[in-house]
């Protein structure tokens, strides 16, 4: 089996028809504490940034896929690598399934688990680490799912509007 590529899901490229995927996406205010967002994008912005995308994680040091369904090759999500340091050879991970509908059926799974082999063999990288606030159960299940293990605590990281909270380090070491 392929590296980026699963029986339900597959991982792919930006495209420029995921310009409105991703405009809704990143405008989806839900999403913005753990994205760390605090305002809208514009569609020229998501435009460049497509446009730009295909600069590999060498350079940009982070890198965006679609999370895409293998029937329709229909984007539900996003996989990120980010912080990307080639000499200590770790990367932050972050994902989300965007569409409600396609959450709750392993996709997320699947999709961490393909870019942990991703990362390990194909940018031969020591470690992964993903930084989640710790009222988020479902991502704190998905990554303690796919092995990573509870390094640290950064107390009141984020700020919300629900006051301070603290936010987990996760890791997953190659060994």
């Amino acid at each position: 089996m392929l590296t980026l590529k699963g029986p339900k899901i597959h991982l792919r490229a930006l495209e420029p028809e995921d310009l409105d995927f991703l405009y809704q996406l990143e405008n989806t205010e839900l999403f913005w504490e753990v994205s760390n967002t605090t305002s809208p994008y514009s569609k020229f912005t998501l435009r460049n940034y497509i446009k730009n995308s295909h600069k590999d994680i060498y350079e940009t040091k982070q890198l965006r896929l679609i999370v895409a369904t293998n029937k329709k090759s229909q984007p539900i999500g996003c996989i990120d690598l980010f912080d990307y340091e080639p000499k200590h050879k770790r990367v932050g991970v972050g994902i989300v399934i965007s569409k409600l509908d396609e959450r709750n059926k392993g996709y997320a799974l699947t999709a961490v688990k393909m870019i942990i082999k991703y990362a390990f063999n194909h940018l031969n990288l020591h470690q992964l680490f993903a930084n989640i606030s710790e009222d988020n159960s479902a991502s704190i299940k998905l990554f303690e799912n796919s092995n990573f293990k509870l390094t640290g605590i950064k107390k009141d990281w984020i700020y919300s509007n629900k006051g301070y909270k603290n936010e987990s380090i996760y890791q997953l070491i190659n060994e």
